[in-house]
């Protein structure tokens, strides 16, 4: 407990435009891993645009590696199929954490982050202040598949008797 900086809640919102890995469509899962954490969301059947809007919760001690998130096509006979893969830095998201921010309107926007070569955001994507907490909004384009996105919200929880940022 005393390595741990907070919890990071990522709320996995919704996929668009996911890869048909079925006859005519996908039952997309989403797993996220961060060092030797790894969580699952639920199946969603036969949905190329998949809305889970579910929370996973994340207990980070080391804010350097990237939060890793693989796409699943789930199978009953066989393998599941990978339906590609991103990963994202929270670092950016923690700075802005760390800010004393308490007197900000909300609905301020703090920083953004364009994308680039290197992470895998399908568009700008923005850090800000709503009800009383900081939060970053990210759509990531999915790698290693032909198509694919996949939205997501980074919430942070401060935990008594943690270290803290």
């Amino acid at each position: 407990m005393e390595n741990l900086l907070g919890l990071l809640r990522v709320r996995v919102k919704k996929g668009l435009n996911l890869a048909v890995r079925d006859v005519r469509s996908s039952d997309p899962y989403v797993i996220l891993k961060m060092g030797k954490q790894k969580f699952k969301t639920r199946v969603i059947k036969k949905d190329v645009n998949p809305e889970w809007n579910e929370d996973l919760t994340l207990s980070v001690a080391d804010p350097n590696p990237p939060v890793k998130l693989t796409v699943y096509d789930h199978d009953i006979f066989s393998k599941d199929d990978k339906m590609g893969d991103a990963e994202f830095d929270i670092k950016p998201f923690l700075e802005a954490v760390k800010m004393n921010l308490s007197g900000l309107p909300g609905g301020t926007i703090i920083t953004r982050i364009p994308p680039c070569r290197s992470n895998c955001l399908a568009e700008e994507s923005s850090v800000s202040w709503k009800d009383g907490q900081v939060v970053q909004d990210m759509c990531l384009r999915l790698r290693n598949v032909e198509c694919g996105e996949v939205e997501l919200q980074l919430q942070w929880i401060n935990l008594p008797g943690s270290k803290g940022l």
